[in-house]
């Protein structure tokens, strides 16, 4: 090829194009997104459900867990894990492909999981007496210790710091939080009522500020203050409108009015499920004012969110839908349907 110089540049047409070349080879690697996935778990079947945050659309089912309760990863995005409540196992899937790689048996009737932030242990709530949270380590993937609870465990969590586990038990009307490195519990809060999910709010520097509990019976969440170890305040829900309150009532769903909560990902937001008023409600961080509301579908019951703040999502679980909204303008974005009564959820981000 014959190569020409740009006047005054000493630089061939043949150098540039060499260099567009380059600059184009690399753009779809540049460019390429990251894919937010939302996992759902739907409680009264034998599937989860894979949806794509960018297209709202299920792209995966996961076949052959009867009743999956909870569903979580590992970091680097190759393994999810879910609580075979039919089973009393932990089974291991393959991302990519959907099919399990191994049935972990566990202690006793699992709930909710959590993973360690360095990934080597998966906590699960043991659901049945003595309770527990039992520890599954990831490299044998043999459940290798269950750390003691007063009563049965529902749902556990990581903090933002990685230091700690939290575990609530609606039998026993309190939560633990235990230290990782020890492997022991550390200490408790007790309530006048069952825990149920729970949400974790962190410090500028990472640590963990608050704990934000939804509680049976309770329209609304009671707060926690990490370092006094004591419950500081309780926030009540806004009213539905009554007949959906009836409803929810003459249904049964009275002992649950409130299931579901999330700190955004930002952590500028708590987003809050209600059942009596069908609806989300998404207070404001760290001062809890009120900023607005948005409708979902019959019963919600989990929430989870897309990694950038943009949207939640909503497990309907009277539905066999999950509600996408719009985390900005409170609006519905997406109704999409999943499977028989879909609760438990959590967003994976794959590179």
């Amino acid at each position: 090829m014959k190569s020409y110089k740009t006047r005054g540049s000493g630089v061939s047409l043949t150098q540039m194009w060499l260099a567009l070349a380059m600059v184009l080879l690399a753009l779809p690697i540049r460019l390429s997104a990251a894919t937010d996935l939302v996992y759902v778990t739907n409680s009264a079947g034998d599937n989860v459900h894979v949806i794509d945050a960018t297209t709202n659309k299920v792209v995966q089912v996961i076949k052959g867990i009867v009743v999956p309760h909870g569903v979580n990863f590992s970091p680097d995005g190759s393994r999810v894990y879910v609580s075979n409540e039919s089973e009393n196992v932990l089974d291991v899937v393959n991302r990519k492909t959907g099919e399990i790689i191994k049935k972990v048996p566990l202690s006793g009737h699992p709930n909710n999981i959590a993973v360690a932030k360095d990934g080597g242990r998966v906590v699960i709530c043991i659901a049945e007496k003595p309770g527990g949270l039992a520890i599954v380590d990831t490299k044998s993937l043999e459940q290798v210790k269950v750390m003691p609870m007063r009563d049965r465990c529902h749902n556990p969590y990581i903090t933002p710091d990685g230091k700690y586990a939290v575990a609530g038990s609606v039998a026993g009307k309190f939560l633990t939080v235990f230290d990782l490195q020890t492997e022991e519990p550390s200490w408790e809060v007790t309530f006048d009522a069952g825990v149920r999910p729970m949400a974790i709010e962190a410090n500028p520097d990472g640590s963990t500020s608050r704990i934000f509990v939804q509680l049976s019976f309770l329209h609304g969440f009671a707060v926690v203050d990490f370092a006094t170890h004591k419950e500081v305040a309780r926030i009540v829900l806004p009213d539905g409108p009554k007949e959906i309150h009836d409803l929810s009532i003459v249904e049964g769903r009275a002992s649950a009015p409130s299931h579901g909560i999330g700190v955004s990902p930002d952590g500028k937001t708590l987003w809050v499920n209600s059942v009596f008023a069908k609806s989300v409600f998404v207070y404001s961080l760290p001062d809890l004012k009120l900023l607005g509301q948005a409708p979902t579908g019959g019963i919600p019951d989990w929430l989870s969110f897309s990694p950038d703040s943009k949207r939640v999502y909503i497990s309907n679980s009277a539905d066999m839908t999950v509600t996408a909204v719009d985390m900005k303008t409170l609006k519905e974005v997406a109704l999409i349907p999943v499977g028989e009564v879909p609760k438990r959820s959590n967003t994976l981000v794959v590179p």
